[in-house]
């Protein structure tokens, strides 16, 4: 084509950010005069997206939280959707946050634009029917995980299994004995890693329970230490203001992202469930797996939920290889006797090591290269290329 190739990407938060930079990066070695324009975060930027908001701007947890931003949502849906109607893209690639991009797709889609979804909604965990919507809006799904593809088979859904990036980069990515170093980690010393989340509705719920955990650890183990890495500036400042108030007493260290090394020098993780368990399986580390969200959107989320598991790698293993521990059982004695059973039980961290080594073999397939190679193939069967 004589004119530069015009890519519309939207992704909804951090780890979707993840995702859509290393995309461009694998579609720009094809395409290197490619522009790509939509809402991304420091990645995607600095990949070479042109982002109209920021990325926070989507990241909003649970139904109910959903509601006080429902207008602007909406507001901000509908003005990508009139610029890109006006002057349509060659493509459109939804980044996960399906509740917001799966519309988009559809507008775009019924106009002629070949559209791509990358991260398959959670159909095999709750709303299913979502499988015929996803059908009419969406011309490809690429899956992260294998055993999302045959949740379409109904409707004949064009699915790319690719693997998922983090399997290719995670083991290999940070040297621990130098980390160890850096955070000055003492011999004898058990570190623990803190994680409750990106987003601001998570800390609400995760961030105090979590601290309270560390405290009930404290007066049970010796020689310990806590480190939480703290997503962005925002959440940092809110940690800290929290830590100050009410927890001056632990031995937490509060630090500006580095979520990664955090965990590969942790000897167990408590975590929320999401994304970032995947890097702790990948890391090969233990874990208790914790949720917490407003009443309300819990009452309708178990409604609705079919999967027996919510963390990645239990669904992956489908098996409960990590404790999930969820709503009113997010509590300092439980949460500390699943870290104490993750930090001493020495032929459970042996298996455990075992099932996320065998996980990370299966999704370990250079997954940014096999997404622009689906993409690819999309755009050249379209006639686009």
């Amino acid at each position: 084509m004589s004119r530069p190739l015009r890519i519309a990407i939207v992704a909804g938060e951090a780890s979707g950010d993840i995702l859509g930079a290393g995309l461009i990066r694998a579609l720009k070695k094809r395409y290197p005069q490619a522009e790509f324009e939509g809402i991304g975060g420091d990645l995607m930027i600095a990949a070479g997206c042109r982002s109209h908001v920021p990325l926070e701007r989507l990241s909003v947890m649970g139904l109910v939280e959903v509601l006080g931003r429902l207008r602007e949502l909406l507001k901000l849906r509908r003005k990508l959707a009139e610029r890109w109607l006006a002057e349509p893209p060659d493509l459109f690639i939804g980044v996960d946050a399906p509740d917001f991009n799966l519309k988009l797709e559809g507008w775009l889609k019924q106009a002629g634009v070949p559209t791509v979804h990358y991260v398959s909604p959670s159909v095999w965990a709750w709303k299913q029917k979502r499988i015929y919507k996803i059908k009419r809006t969406t011309d490809l799904v690429l899956s992260l995980f294998p055993f999302e593809a045959q949740h379409y088979a109904p409707t004949g859904q064009r699915v790319a299994f690719v693997g998922h990036p983090l399997a290719d980069s995670v083991p290999r990515s940070v040297d621990i004995p130098a980390t160890r170093r850096r955070f000055a980690v003492k011999e004898g010393e058990t570190l623990i890693a803190i994680l409750p989340g990106s987003r601001g509705g998570e800390l609400k719920y995760l961030a105090e329970p979590f601290l309270d955990t560390a405290r009930w650890l404290s007066a049970r183990l010796d020689n310990v230490r806590f480190v939480i890495p703290a997503a962005s500036e925002q959440r940092h400042d809110q940690l800290h203001r929290l830590i100050s108030d009410k927890y001056s007493d632990l031995n937490v260290q509060l630090v500006m992202k580095r979520s990664r090394e955090v965990m590969a020098i942790a000897d167990a993780i408590l975590i929320a469930s999401g994304t970032a368990t995947l890097e702790a399986t990948l890391l090969g580390k233990p874990m208790v797996v914790a949720y917490k969200m407003a009443g309300l959107t819990h009452a309708i989320y178990s409604r609705m939920i079919k999967s027996r598991f919510i963390s990645l790698p239990n669904l992956l293993a489908d098996e409960p290889l990590v404790p999930e521990i969820l709503q009113r059982d997010v509590q300092p004695q439980v949460l500390g006797e699943a870290l104490l059973r993750a930090l001493q039980d020495q032929p459970y961290r042996q298996y455990l090591a075992e099932r996320f080594a065998g996980i990370q073999r299966q999704l370990n397939l250079n997954a940014d290269e096999q997404a622009a190679d689906a993409v690819a193939a999309l755009l050249k069967e379209r006639g686009v290329l």
